[in-house]
């Protein structure tokens, strides 16, 4: 599915969005913005300069007055239901749709809402964070990995030369819950409403280990292809990550939106009780997290 200059578009102009629409930019291949809120440009920011996208940001799907050949949608899950008026707007029979989202389930999540084009979904390795001057930053190499199925030769073909690189995987499943570990294993932040420094506690260590172990089986059962080291190596990670380092869903938490706690971590819980797997940890997290997000109170 190989398009020579494909029409791009992105609904979703956050940190990743951010991410994405400034290499697509700075290659020459400014995508076409959408998103809530109107910006006259997007700024990223990294170590030794900055690139800035021109705008507009795009706010009523009631304007677009064609389709595209790839659309990226960065929107969080507790989003979809509400960017579903952009893909209306953007999407014919042939758009590929590239989910840039946490999760395991980007393609069930979407097929609703779409006219029968491929939902390719993504593993998005990119530690962006919003600053409170609402430019993004990028701490480091942006990446995305992808299915090797047929859809995804565009999304090489549009990202091909620009700062966001872009890996096959034949065993996409298992990619994409290893990311689903290092993300649920995240959670516990938000319940400690305090960044990656926490890891070094021997006793955050010690819950973040049994976590993701509990995890990790559930990942095995669903067809995740992962070695027992896992766990370790992505605590390991965290160890080496600076401090101050945050995470999606604890920025949410700080600024009271919604959380993506169903995505995240309610899916191990999910997946364990249909399969007969305890997860006792998740059990505890996944009501906490609910709560934090959804209330009452």
């Amino acid at each position: 599915m190989t398009i020579e200059n494909p029409t791009i578009a992105l609904v979703g102009p956050g940190a990743i969005g951010t991410t994405l629409a400034a290499a697509l930019h700075e290659a020459g291949r400014t995508p076409t913005l959408c998103g809530r809120t109107a910006l006259e440009r997007l700024e990223l920011r990294f170590d030794g300069g900055r690139i800035l996208v021109p705008g507009p940001v795009h706010t009523d799907p009631g304007l677009i007055k064609h389709t595209f050949d790839l659309v990226f949608v960065a929107v969080k899950t507790t989003q979809v239901a509400a960017a579903a008026p952009w893909l209306y707007a953007l999407c014919g029979a042939k758009t590929v749709v590239c989910v840039l989202q946490n999760g395991v389930e980007q393609q069930t999540l979407f097929a609703p809402f779409l006219s029968g084009g491929p939902v390719l979904p993504s593993v998005v390795w990119c530690p962006a964070q919003r600053e409170p001057d609402a430019s993004v930053w990028l701490r480091a190499e942006a990446r995305l990995t992808l299915p090797d199925t047929p859809a995804a030769s565009l999304v090489i073909a549009a990202l091909r030369g620009t700062r966001c690189s872009v890996d096959l995987a034949q065993d996409f499943t298992s990619v994409a819950w290893r990311k689903l570990l290092q993300n649920a294993v995240a959670g516990l932040m938000v319940l400690a409403g305090r960044r990656a420094g926490m890891f070094a506690r021997a006793d955050i260590s010690g819950l973040a280990l049994a976590y993701l172990r509990e995890c990790l089986a559930v990942a095995r059962a669903e067809g995740a292809l992962l070695g027992d080291d896992v766990p370790q190596e992505i605590l390991e990670g965290f160890h080496r990550s600076p401090p101050d380092l945050g995470t999606s869903i604890l920025a949410d938490r700080q600024a009271g939106n919604p959380l993506e706690w169903d995505c995240r971590n309610g899916v191990v819980r999910r997946c364990g009780q249909a399969r007969g797997i305890p997860t006792p940890i998740s059990d505890l997290v996944v009501p906490l997290l609910a709560a934090a997000s959804d209330g009452p109170g």
